[in-house]
């Protein structure tokens, strides 16, 4: 077993081996709302749920040299966002959306997706995405790098909507094999989902 101590070896290559350790990822497509009324749009794959309790998902997104992304500083500004679940039939305009463009560019209009309205927040969603979340802004975290230039900003939301797909939600449940989601490894590779199986938990 090969040991190492995050200490002795660089932030990136720590990088490295937690992209291509900790896999599969799912992908958190996320769309904000400047205070210009611009929609920004990016995806994410530091990404997962928080409790049911409510229903909370987080997301952390990196910062470049301190200074916050564009969907961390929207988030902040306006306190809601979208996220959606990235899936095979979006997973290539998604990718488009990671170019990086001036604040004032929409990249959901780059890379040709269709805003449609939320329910319960300003911030509009995609109509491409079989699973949208709407949520409001519950907590941001500055985290890691220093004190003058925090490394990353963790977003917890609170989803107080959820619009879903009529060909995904069955009797309460979502169907995997229907959303077909798509996760992140490392570099530029995807997955799909893969063989199913089943393991009972025990009593």
């Amino acid at each position: 077993m090969i040991g190492l101590d995050p200490a002795d070896i660089s932030d990136k290559d720590s990088y490295k081996l937690l992209i291509g350790g900790i896999i599969p990822r799912p992908i958190a497509f996320v769309t904000t709302l400047s205070k210009s009324g611009v929609l920004n749009a990016a995806p994410y794959s530091y990404f997962n749920i928080v409790t049911a309790n409510p229903p909370m998902i987080s997301i952390s997104a990196q910062r470049r040299n301190g200074e916050r992304k564009d969907t961390a500083r929207n988030a902040i500004e306006i306190g809601q966002f979208v996220v959606h679940i990235s899936d095979e039939s979006n997973i290539a305009k998604i990718n488009d959306t990671a170019a990086s463009v001036p604040s004032d560019q929409s990249e959901v209009e780059l890379a040709g997706l269709t805003p449609v309205p939320s329910s319960k927040i300003v911030v509009p969603g995609v109509a491409e995405a079989k699973i949208r979340l709407e949520c409001v802004l519950e907590q941001a975290i500055p985290l890691g790098g220093s004190a003058m230039a925090r490394a990353c900003d963790l977003l917890i939301g609170k989803v107080v909507y959820f619009h879903l797909d009529e060909s995904v939600y069955k009797d309460g449940y979502v169907d995997p094999a229907q959303l077909k989601a798509v996760s992140r490894l490392a570099g530029s590779s995807y997955a799909k989902l893969g063989d199913l199986f089943s393991i009972e938990r025990p009593l």
